[in-house]
């Protein structure tokens, strides 16, 4: 079987260099088992959807962000197989008022863990819009997994 870190590489991925945090917090917070994190955005999109990007390009930066994250995770805890289950992920959009396709955008998320992790990858998930992020970026998220000891 294929560590995620490997079926990333299949899939011509790569997790990117950890960014630094905008404010006084840190990626992540581990408590017992759980690990969760602080939000992450994308430096490559910037912009409301609905107005300055479209569903697709959404699409691209919610997996831009989740490949954030699973560099924070992989930080944490050395290697992605020690996530035993994703279990709530919370995706904010930064969007016009009348954009209604947070769900599709996120899918750009949640389908990368889905081929990544497969049954780990199955997790509960809001998916919402703002009307701003910080430095305007496309999207934020967040999210709460399961870890081995």
């Amino acid at each position: 079987m294929n560590t995620p870190e490997e079926k990333l590489a299949e899939l011509g991925l790569e997790l990117p260099p950890l960014r630094p945090a905008l404010g006084s917090y840190v990626g992540c917070v581990k408590t017992g088992n759980l690990l969760f994190t602080a939000g992450q955005g994308v430096d490559e999109y910037h912009g409301k959807l609905g107005r300055d990007l479209t569903v697709e390009e959404g699409y691209l930066a919610a997996r831009q962000s989740m490949l954030n994250l699973l560099s924070v995770v992989k930080n944490e805890i050395g290697e992605l197989s020690k996530v035993k289950q994703f279990v709530k992920i919370l995706g904010m959009v930064n969007c016009t008022e009348e954009f209604t396709d947070q769900p599709k955008v996120m899918n750009g998320a949640s389908d990368l863990i889905g081929l990544v992790f497969g049954e780990k990858g199955k997790h509960g998930r809001s998916a919402v819009g703002m009307a701003q992020l910080p430095n305007n970026t496309a999207i934020e998220i967040e999210m709460v997994i399961e870890i081995e000891e």
